[in-house]
């Protein structure tokens, strides 16, 4: 029994409107395909190296978005699609010309991607990083264009991406 079904701390504890993911931190099997794929493909800076077995990512100079690690991980083998773990990533882009610019990046790398999905409120692209970790790259709609149903909620949905439209706004 967990200290909410005992009733020991209250259910009506809401987080900071302000609060925020800060960063992930990843086990990866080889920091040189990790970096290659987060620093070279998606644009992150280094911060800190820690030798051959750490590598902390920023965007902008923060101290660290993404951390890199092989303190457990070296040479295991990809993460598995079943069972428990981390399903995705999922990094935000400023605009929508963003995530077109990177959508453009990973497609002249020759890096796949998994899929693209418009979700109403959002626009995003899938792909799986070296260690077939899930990473989303997405865009969000400003809130006043969320679709919403008759009774005033938001609405999500998962439909196809129109990747042409997005790469135009590069034009």
């Amino acid at each position: 029994m967990t200290a909410i079904e005992d009733n020991k701390i209250s259910k009506n504890y809401k987080v900071p409107t302000q609060t925020r993911i800060g960063h992930v931190h990843l086990k990866v099997s080889d920091l040189n395909k990790a970096l290659a794929f987060y620093r070279d493909i998606l644009g992150f800076e280094v911060t800190i190296m820690y030798g051959d077995q750490a590598a902390f990512l920023s965007a902008g100079g923060y101290h660290h978005h993404i951390g890199l690690n092989t303190w457990h991980s070296k040479d295991a083998p990809p993460a598995s699609k079943e069972g428990v773990g981390l399903y995705h990533t999922a990094i935000v882009y400023p605009e929508r010309k963003d995530l077109a610019a990177i959508l453009q990046r990973i497609k002249a790398s020759g890096y796949s991607i998994n899929g693209a999905s418009d979700h109403g409120v959002s626009e995003a692209i899938y792909l799986s990083d070296p260690d077939n970790n899930g990473i989303e790259l997405y865009w969000d709609r400003p809130r006043d264009e969320w679709p919403q149903k008759e009774n005033g909620e938001m609405e999500m949905y998962t439909r196809p991406l129109d990747i042409q439209s997005l790469l135009n706004t590069l034009k």
